[in-house]
């Protein structure tokens, strides 16, 4: 994304509202899904990731991320656990990756099997203030009180699997079902009986606009191999007394010594501004500009920007027009003080 029609800033505002007030929908069949099953499923995951994965229970799940041996991200997951299997949700940009990466780890005395079920399956969020509402109207019922807690129901008579959650900092669930019921499922939610409630149905690029609003970093853009986990304000998909795991030493040592040179923020600008951007003060460059998009007080952007120029509050210029930015807090980063 370069520069942002202006007309986006009213689009932004107005999900923004139906957000606060309404519900709205999200078709996110575009990430990948893969199953984990076996017997040894949960020390395998446990094993290559950096959360705490084998002493949950099924109907439980958490974020995590996959790192290289040097604790370079490759992707932010979500995992749910299931009585004979795990399920990963993964971003579209990886998960083809991640399926051979596993793979390469998988050693045969090891009671695992990997398995793509991203063609049979869609993913569909519900976001929103009234989205347990529109649900319970549509017939489903005990949903999910605690974050990525998940189980079995049924919308509109269609099967699902239903978590609370979206991955995004917004209210909402996450709706996982036969790729086949996808459309009639949709069409469900959109034409609810449920009185003064019409969805608004959100497009990739919309999507997109809430993501960095929301600071949920992604992959090829936050998430890359020059960023690690920490950097990247993820704090709270790292468990630093888990034990060994591919890139843990990394991690830890970061920890421990304060080693941590970067940080991604949120940063407000007044004016449109591109990405990839050098970020800058006094001429000096002190970050990049990963991602930016309209929002409802002009422009909103993600970036890197080393630990000592400073965080919330402080300013930065970018590009060759020099536009000033403020750095704020993101919702869904997290740093340490």
């Amino acid at each position: 994304m370069t520069t942002i029609d202006v007309s986006a800033i009213s689009a932004i505002s107005a999900i923004l509202s139906t957000l606060a007030a309404s519900v709205a929908i999200a078709d996110r069949s575009v990430g990948g899904r893969i199953e984990v099953l076996g017997n040894d499923r949960l020390r395998f995951l446990h094993n290559q990731t950096t959360n705490t994965i084998q002493f949950r229970k099924p109907g439980q799940g958490c974020e995590t991320v996959f790192v290289t041996s040097t604790a370079r991200t490759i992707d932010l997951a979500r995992v749910y656990l299931l009585e004979d299997r795990a399920l990963l949700l993964l971003s579209p940009q990886r998960y083809q990756f991640l399926l051979t990466w596993l793979d390469r780890y998988i050693f045969p005395a090891d009671q695992v099997c990997l398995r793509d079920v991203t063609p049979d399956t869609a993913c569909i969020q519900v976001l929103g203030k009234r989205s347990s509402e529109l649900l319970g109207a549509l017939g489903l019922r005990d949903l999910p009180q605690t974050i990525h807690e998940h189980g079995a129901g049924t919308v509109a008579d269609i099967p699902v699997r239903v978590a609370m959650g979206s991955g995004l900092t917004y209210p909402g669930y996450t709706l996982i079902l036969a790729a086949d019921q996808a459309e009639s499922l949709r069409q469900a939610l959109i034409h609810s009986s449920l009185d003064s409630l019409v969805p608004v149905v959100l497009n990739d690029s919309e999507w997109e606009m809430l993501r960095i609003l929301d600071g949920y970093p992604a992959p090829d853009a936050e998430l890359t191999e020059d960023y690690n986990p920490l950097e990247a304000g993820l704090w709270h998909t790292l468990a630093f007394d888990k034990g060994c795991y591919i890139g843990q030493e990394t991690i830890a040592r970061l920890n421990t010594y304060k080693g941590v040179k970067q940080r991604l923020w949120g940063i407000q600008f007044a004016e449109s501004v591109e990405v990839g951007a050098m970020l800058n003060e006094a001429g000096e460059k002190i970050g990049t500009l990963t991602s930016v998009t309209a929002s409802a007080s002009g422009y909103f952007g993600l970036g890197y920007l080393r630990t000592k120029a400073g965080g919330i509050g402080s300013i930065v210029r970018v590009g060759e027009k020099q536009v000033q930015g403020t750095i704020v807090a993101a919702p869904y980063l997290h740093h340490p003080d």
